[in-house]
């Protein structure tokens, strides 16, 4: 028996059973989940109806991520899947989904916010650093017009001292053979920790 995505095998709101007028067809097939995991890229073609080609992918490791409110998109690294809404045993096994909930190394976003603003982030301030080099006086000029308007998410500012981001999954692994998403801001930020908090507590 295959995994097939037909209805008729379903029972009728009422609770009664459909005649079985018709077998399988292979226009209604559906294959095993991908359960892409943390890893090496590993990356498989697959032929799907009318020849087109899907790519499932096995292993990821990295993905394209977007910090939405400064336009800046990096590629970064996959750190650990922390929060899954459907399903807590892909959480459990590190699964990358469309929606999962992941941690993702913040040092792309950082070096591109540092050169762009002139200013440090996070809220511990390092003294261990090295001081920067001389800047010309056009480059101070710039740093300090964009700097005029400069606001940052507080919860988002601390993320930084741990070298971690929250980002959601929008892409879908299993179909497209990429893991994409976006850095996690606003409401959406806190609805998300507070979820986490409330699963540690549980």
């Amino acid at each position: 028996m295959g995994i097939s995505r037909d209805s008729r095998h379903k029972h009728r709101r009422t609770g009664g059973t459909k005649p079985p007028y018709r077998k399988k067809r292979k226009f209604e097939m559906g294959r095993q989940a991908a359960m892409t995991k943390i890893g090496g890229k590993r990356v498989r073609p697959v032929r799907g109806r009318g020849g087109n080609i899907k790519y499932r992918a096995l292993r990821l490791d990295s993905g394209n991520f977007s910090w939405g409110s400064e336009v800046c998109t990096r590629k970064t690294r996959i750190i650990d899947v922390v929060y899954n809404a459907s399903n807590n045993e892909l959480v459990r096994t590190k699964t990358l989904v469309k929606n999962a909930i992941v941690q993702v190394d913040a040092t792309p976003f950082r070096q591109w916010y540092e050169n762009h603003y002139g200013s440090k982030l996070g809220k511990k301030v390092r003294t261990d650093e090295p001081v920067d080099a001389k800047k010309s006086f056009a480059v101070k000029k710039k740093h300090a017009e964009r700097q005029r308007d400069l606001f940052i998410d507080p919860n988002i500012n601390a993320q930084f001292d741990t070298g971690r981001l929250l980002a959601c999954v929008s892409s879908r692994p299993g179909q497209c053979g990429r893991c994409d998403g976006y850095i996690l801001e606003g409401k959406e930020l806190e609805f998300y920790v507070k979820k986490m908090v409330k699963k540690r507590k549980a």
